[in-house]
């Protein structure tokens, strides 16, 4: 079988692909998979070191407004639906897999003209415009939250859930590890506040801002990853300077920092949301208002509903974040009901049901 998997541009969307990736070759190691991603993003770089093939497509988002950038945009989307075509057409994938991002647009379009099965995986509970387009042509759509039928066709939904890392499981036998790695204290409660690989300016500014109040947190500790495009603006603040307090450019062992937390502050993208569910972590979110139709806000507000998180808007991020985060470490109660809930939502096998419907796709190709 030959199976094409397209989209990235964040780790909500790479570390995904990559699962389904993992999930198909476990099923079958025979499983030929090529990659297909926009040049100059993540994906670039973490698929080649999850040993899979990838081509790179020159494009990019279009802006809200009329500017000369949306021309070049324009010009750039013609050409991937170009290489799009050239490649699908050379490689002879059995299905096509689209997880959200630039790149999933051009290549599920030029499958579908080319009469191949394409599959949608959609993460948000408020589905990207991209996908909405696509599902019109997709044979699958698969989902991670119910009442999708605004967004997609009744009949070709299938409610899978996330795929998250390999590495996201039961966690709680790492903790020492985790104390260890990062070079915290074993005796004091901690926070972890995750911006995302590049950084969250909001959570970064919120730390700043309440460095008088951290300082008196005696028995309790923060992890902070200001993120690669923030850490020389924040590595010498007052915060990071305090001796509870660690600040890391990135995390590089995830799997280490979660096992570690007691409580997580972080943006609610929907691949977090999805490791926070499997490993059951008490999490304070703090929806991002720079993406694509606000649906950072409707994941979380999808979690709130359930119980299982708090979310604070992001103009209150300043005041209300990490008082959030201390009432959660304070009350017991609070704290084993809001693992309790999350843990409800979690869908330890999305990847491999994922990768079975796209077998099923094959099938009925041949």
């Amino acid at each position: 079988m030959k199976v094409i998997i397209s989209g990235g541009g964040t780790g909500g969307h790479v570390f995904p692909a990559i699962a389904i990736a993992d999930a198909l070759k476990q099923i079958d190691p025979s499983t030929d998979i090529l990659f297909v991603g926009a040049k100059g993003k993540l994906e670039m770089e973490k698929v080649p070191k999850a040993g899979y093939p990838i081509k790179g497509l020159k494009i990019s988002g279009f802006q809200r407004k009329l500017t000369f950038k949306n021309f070049i945009n324009l010009f750039n989307l013609v050409g991937s639906l170009w290489k799009s075509f050239w490649i699908v057409r050379n490689f002879k994938p059995d299905v096509v897999v689209g997880v959200g991002g630039f790149a999933s647009g051009p290549t599920l379009e030029m499958a579908y003209r080319q009469g191949i099965p394409v599959l949608v995986q959609e993460q948000n509970s408020y589905a990207g415009l991209t996908n909405k387009l696509l599902s019109k042509k997709a044979a699958k759509v698969c989902v991670a939250y119910p009442n999708m039928e605004r967004f997609f066709p009744k009949e070709v939904i299938q409610m899978t859930g996330n795929p998250v890392r390999k590495d996201m499981g039961n966690l709680d036998h790492l903790r020492a590890e985790g104390i260890k790695h990062f070079g915290l204290d074993p005796n004091k409660k901690t926070i972890l506040i995750v911006g995302g690989s590049l950084g969250a300016k909001t959570l970064n500014i919120a730390m700043r801002f309440n460095a008088e109040e951290i300082e008196k947190l005696t028995d309790v500790q923060i992890l902070w990853q200001a993120g690669k495009l923030y850490i020389e603006d924040y590595e010498k603040c007052e915060t990071a300077k305090l001796p509870n307090v660690e600040i890391r450019a990135f995390l590089d062992k995830m799997d280490l920092a979660y096992a570690l937390a007691d409580v997580v502050i972080c943006r609610a993208g929907a691949g977090t949301i999805s490791e926070l569910s499997i490993i059951g972590k008490p999490t304070v979110l703090i929806p991002s208002p720079n993406v694509a139709e606000d649906h950072q806000t409707e994941n979380a507000k999808a979690l709130v509903k359930e119980q299982a998180a708090i979310m604070v808007k992001d103009p209150d991020a300043t005041l209300k974040m990490l008082p959030e985060a201390i009432h959660i470490l304070r009350n017991d109660t609070k704290r084993r009901q809001l693992s309790q809930q999350i843990k409800t939502l979690a869908r330890p096998n999305a990847a491999s049901e994922i990768a079975q419907e796209v077998r099923k796709l094959a099938e009925k190709s041949y």
